[in-house]
């Protein structure tokens, strides 16, 4: 496996060339959840569509809880490897498996048991339960090797190897495709087609990661023999993934309060909001990409002690971010009609969805300056910060909106702007939380806990 050396030479052509293979991962990886929405979309209709809107958020909340061990994964990962500590990193190594193994069996059978509950308090429209509870019931099946597939996928890209799982996503994406569209047009099935064909495109990711580990050199390798939960190296990755997996959650809690108050507005903005909010997903592959090659780069620095250089990676992040994110934002408006011809035919949610798309495309800068500080902190140790001020400024202000503004103004509109709004207001919080804590460690010798 061939590793990046991120503690030396330039930063911005390194950051690019690990981040590129990140970016194309990332559209793949959200091709499970596009080829979904096209297929159901174009061959089932706007009924459907809306089935498959009602079971995003559920499984987005619970899932994303767990992947936040992962970015600890990653983290401690960085930091032995930045320290050239070899049996600390395959320790954590082999944590990383066996608790995303047992952890994605225990989500798997809880997300199944609440799925029914969970439909209900999002106050999910009769005519469409049926078919979301369906896709749910299918979905969950497929959580453990998502889980095995993105822990293995973290430690890969500590090292710096981001080529390998832009190959695994190449493969298994072009199968989700494939199977998507013979279990729906061929087979005549619904939406139980398509979450099947995602969990065969995850079981082979899953896969594929395995048997690259499984045959790496030097401390990337995993063997059988070694497979062991080290508790101290699970209270590091939980001292960063933990918080890391609260404030996704918090996220997915705030859509989900966002998508009940969607779900009051009628099917067709239900179908309209799927669709936008899937095509933001692929406006924000490149600053999450982005994201990614930060916490890697500050996570190996900071394990060396080059604290100069984790102030260097923030600022070329967080510039290059704001950059990428008007310039596909700008595009996502100008292409808005094209893009949503691909999704769906019907005017009414071609209508609404443009709307939704120029809130969050003009605003698309925004991902950036929460997402690169809140990444370099995570790096430094500090994950305990980002999970306060998402909690606070994010869900906390998206509840107070709902019952504000969006009550005294019930519009998809109205509705839709409370995501720059917290954004904003988080990522002013972070980056002046940053320049205090920078002062620290650049004048002192401070040691991040």
């Amino acid at each position: 496996m061939k590793n990046m050396d991120m503690l030396h030479g330039p930063l911005l052509g390194k950051m690019i060339v690990y981040a590129v293979p990140l970016v194309f991962s990332g559209l793949l990886q959200l091709l499970f959840n596009a080829a979904d929405i096209a297929v159901v979309g174009r061959f089932t209709g706007a009924g459907a569509l809306a089935a498959v809107s009602a079971a995003s958020p559920i499984s987005a909340l619970i899932v994303t809880l767990f992947m936040g061990l992962s970015i600890g994964t990653n983290v401690v990962c960085a930091q032995y490897a930045g320290a050239g500590r070899e049996q600390d990193f395959r320790e954590t190594l082999h944590t990383a498996v066996a608790i995303s193994a047992g952890a994605g069996i225990g989500l798997m059978i809880l997300g199944m048991a609440c799925t029914d509950a969970l439909l209900k308090a999002m106050g999910t429209p009769r005519e469409v339960f049926p078919a979301a509870r369906l896709y749910l019931l299918v979905y969950f099946l497929g959580i453990p090797f998502m889980l095995l597939y993105n822990f293995g996928a973290a430690v890969i890209r500590a090292v710096g190897d981001t080529k390998k799982p832009l190959y695994f996503l190449t493969l298994s994406g072009i199968m989700n495709v494939c199977l998507n569209l013979f279990f729906v047009v061929v087979l005549h099935m619904g939406v139980e087609g398509v979450a099947i064909a995602t969990v065969i495109s995850q079981t082979m990711a899953a896969g594929m990661v395995m048997v690259v580990l499984t045959h790496a050199e030097g401390m990337c390798r995993f063997q059988k023999k070694d497979l062991k939960i080290h508790r101290e190296k699970l209270w590091e990755m939980f001292q960063i993934g933990v918080p890391a997996g609260i404030q996704g959650a918090a996220f997915a809690v705030a859509n989900l309060l966002i998508q009940s108050s969607v779900n009051s507005l009628g099917t067709a903005v239900m179908a309209a909001s799927t669709v936008a909010l899937n095509v933001d997903s692929f406006c924000f592959v490149a600053i999450d990409a982005l994201g990614q090659a930060v916490i890697s780069f500050s996570g190996q620095n900071w394990g060396a002690g080059n604290k100069k250089r984790v102030d260097q990676i923030f600022w070329t992040g967080l510039g290059l971010g704001c950059l990428l994110g008007v310039v596909i934002g700008g595009a996502s408006i100008l292409l808005a009609p094209q893009i949503l011809g691909i999704y769906t035919r019907d005017p009414v949610v071609t209508e609404w969805g443009l709307e939704i798309m120029f809130i969050l495309s003009a605003f698309q800068f925004i991902n950036c300056t929460l997402n690169i500080p809140f990444n370099v902190l995570r790096s430094m140790g500090r994950s305990i910060f980002p999970l306060v001020t998402t909690l606070i400024c994010v869900c906390g202000l998206r509840i107070l909106w709902v019952y504000t503004v969006f009550r005294w103004r019930p519009t998809i509109v109205a509705l839709y702007m409370a995501w720059p709004v917290t954004k904003g207001v988080a990522s002013v919080t972070g980056i002046l939380y940053y320049l205090w804590l920078r002062k620290r460690f650049l004048s002192t010798n401070m040691i991040m806990p």
